[in-house]
């Protein structure tokens, strides 16, 4: 209880500026918590749809791939499935890779969706956190101005610890979003990374497959 009472306190005598510091970590938590799951999600729809793809495209089943990226909710089965639809009007690679490009431009705004709200959410903690112990100092000052000369000194450092308060908890919150945006920003980059690299290898995957059935075709004449 001593912990949870200090804690009190603490809160109680930082002002009413802690209040909007509370709601920022309230909805920068919501956001992180949400992103990290959506991110994850993804990350787990894309290798089961990479792998279904892959495995249609093995058996040289162009039909059956087109239509698992079609059924597929997944990042990568969009992508891939902007460079299969392009297959059947386009047989040269820079024109499928380009249809893919329109695909990875589609999916990353999803990617990236409210993440950057949580380097803003950490910038507001902070400023509201200044903001609110300039007011306590100011505030403090004036009521040491008209005091007893005796508790001038009592009374400005009281005022200054509890204008302080503010500050920390501005700064207790912001730090640990800008933490969670890094991370967040990161496992996005990571997505992202793997997306490109997967569109680079289905590329490969269908120049090496055309390239066999121009061998085969020049074989049976």
């Amino acid at each position: 209880m001593d912990f949870f009472d200090s804690v009190v306190v603490f809160f109680q005598n930082g002002g009413v500026f802690m209040y909007p510091i509370v709601l920022i970590l309230a909805f920068g938590a919501a956001i992180a918590l949400e992103r990290y799951i959506y991110l994850a999600s993804v990350n787990s729809s894309n290798r089961r749809a990479w792998q279904e793809i892959m495995a249609a495209l093995a058996d040289g089943d162009f039909s059956k791939a087109r239509e698992v990226a079609g059924q597929s909710q997944a990042a990568i089965a969009t992508i891939l499935g902007y460079g299969l639809s392009r297959t059947q009007s386009a047989t040269r690679r820079d024109e499928i890779e380009t249809a893919m490009e329109e695909g990875l431009m589609e999916v990353l705004p999803r990617l990236e969706k409210r993440t950057h709200y949580l380097a803003t959410f950490a910038n507001l903690a902070t400023l509201l956190g200044l903001l609110g112990t300039i007011i306590g100092l100011i505030q403090g000052f004036t009521a040491v101005a008209n005091a007893n000369p005796t508790e001038k000194a009592d009374m400005l450092s009281a005022s200054i610890s509890v204008a302080m308060n503010t500050t920390a908890f501005g700064l207790m919150v912001a730090i640990p979003l800008l933490l969670v945006h890094a991370l967040l920003q990161t496992k996005t980059t990571e997505l992202v990374d793997n997306l490109e690299m997967s569109a680079v290898k289905f590329l490969n995957i269908l120049t090496d497959q055309a390239g066999a059935r121009r061998q085969q075709s020049g074989d049976q004449v």
